[in-house]
């Protein structure tokens, strides 16, 4: 069933996922490897580095509600507690400062890792997107 789930959101990524993604991918030659729209335990995450143990989600406005933050929170913490670094942006956040975006991701892919052939000190070529 996840993965169906997953399937179909790959397919129908938001406007911000794709931004996001069209940089992660090309980070692959520098030693982070993301799947997007990924099964992990019991949810579908928007972006994973198993590697890296670091899962990232692109938050639309739907997420500020007092529901969804609760539900958010008991995700993050199952995430959490099986050894995830989970980093959250609003579809804002994407929108106004990719590169501050990426920059967070990166920094915490270093963190998580460092090494350094694949760490240098900036964020890996992001090219076009």
């Amino acid at each position: 069933m996840a993965n169906e789930i997953a399937r179909r959101l790959r397919k129908t990524m938001t406007p911000q996922e794709v931004k996001v993604w069209n940089h992660l991918r090309t980070w692959r030659s520098h030693g982070f490897h993301f799947r997007r729209q990924a099964p992990r335990a019991g949810y579908v995450v928007d972006f994973l580095c198993l590697k890296h143990r670091l899962v990232v989600e692109l938050d639309g406005g739907q997420h500020n509600y007092d529901g969804m933050q609760a539900s958010d929170r008991e995700r993050d913490d199952k995430l959490t507690v099986g050894g995830f670094l989970v980093l959250r942006f609003w579809n804002s956040d994407v929108d106004q400062n990719l590169s501050g975006v990426l920059e967070t991701i990166h920094a915490a892919l270093r963190e998580r890792h460092p090494h350094p052939a694949a760490c240098g000190g900036h964020p890996p070529p992001a090219g076009e997107g």
